[in-house]
């Protein structure tokens, strides 16, 4: 299978990273078909050599069937030469356990129970302000 991915360059600390297109078999820093971009996450992301796309090619590997990797993908939606990607939901193995989930949901409500309880004593106290006035008059 084709997949369009970085290839890391660069030293040690000073990351630069070339767009191929490579056989999913292939090394991350081997083998590959074409080189179709350049990513330098050194420089700002306002400038223009961050991120250079050679767009005729893009089209040409992803017409034949080559899946951008998801970072590379967010390169292509960014230059408009791909949909956005949705990003794929936290995997349950990452996920708190039951009892940490069941805690939270507590602490959550107790938060909420507190925040309505500092809420309404202010409009109780205009009411309890009236009553003993009520109280006078009778």
């Amino acid at each position: 299978m084709l997949v369009m991915r970085m290839s890391r360059h660069g030293t040690k600390k000073r990351p630069f990273y070339h767009i191929v297109v490579a056989d999913s078999r292939y090394p991350r820093d081997g083998r590959f078909i074409e080189k179709v971009g350049t990513y330098n996450p050194m420089l700002k992301n306002d400038n223009p050599q961050r991120v250079t796309l050679v767009e005729e090619r893009i089209k040409h590997w992803v017409k034949n069937g080559a899946q951008p990797s998801d970072r590379v993908a967010r390169f292509l939606h960014a230059a408009k030469l791909g949909p956005k990607l949705e990003y794929r939901e936290t995997p349950k193995k990452s996920a708190p356990r039951a009892k940490t989930q069941e805690r939270m949901k507590l602490e959550a409500a107790e938060a909420e129970k507190a925040a309505a309880a500092a809420a309404e004593p202010k409009a109780e106290a205009a009411p309890a302000a009236e009553a003993p006035a009520e109280a006078a008059q009778a």
